[in-house]
Order: C-alpha cells, then structure tokens, then sequence
C-alpha cells in the first residue's frame, strides 16, 4: 500500500491554492517568498523600516553563524 503524499500547499494556515505554471517550489522558497512578501507590506504600510529590519537580519544572521561555527570547533577538539 503507498501512502498518499499530502500536498504541500494544503496547509489550512497558509490556505490553498493551486500551482500557476512552471516548477513546484521548494519549501524554503516558498517560505521565503512569504517572508520578502510580508516585509515589503508592512514597509509599505509604515510598520516599519526595510532597511533597519534588513540590518538587524544580517547582524542576527551573523550571530548566530558565529556561535554555530564555534559549537562544530568545540565539537572537533
């Protein structure tokens, strides 16, 4: 018996929809795609400021790059 894969685009959070055309997108390139969506509408709304959240992103990005490259070096002594 095969199992029925549960489509990806069912989720009852994220609503359904159907595939337009082209390749079915990877999960984190759809999650992506949602996240530059969100952030340019609240920046257009005023919410807030695209070029500060893109700066905070990258000092995070950047933190936590830090602290996972020093646990594999700990992790290899």
């Amino acid at each position: 018996m095969v199992a029925k894969k549960k489509h990806e685009n069912s989720d009852p959070d994220l609503g359904t929809y159907k595939k337009a055309t082209g390749r079915e997108l990877s999960v984190n390139e759809e999650a992506g795609i949602r996240l530059n969506t969100l952030v340019q509408l609240l920046h257009d709304k005023g919410v807030i400021n695209k070029k500060e959240f893109e700066s905070r992103v990258a000092m995070h990005l950047h933190e936590i790059s830090k602290a996972t490259a020093f646990k594999e070096m700990g992790e290899e002594i």
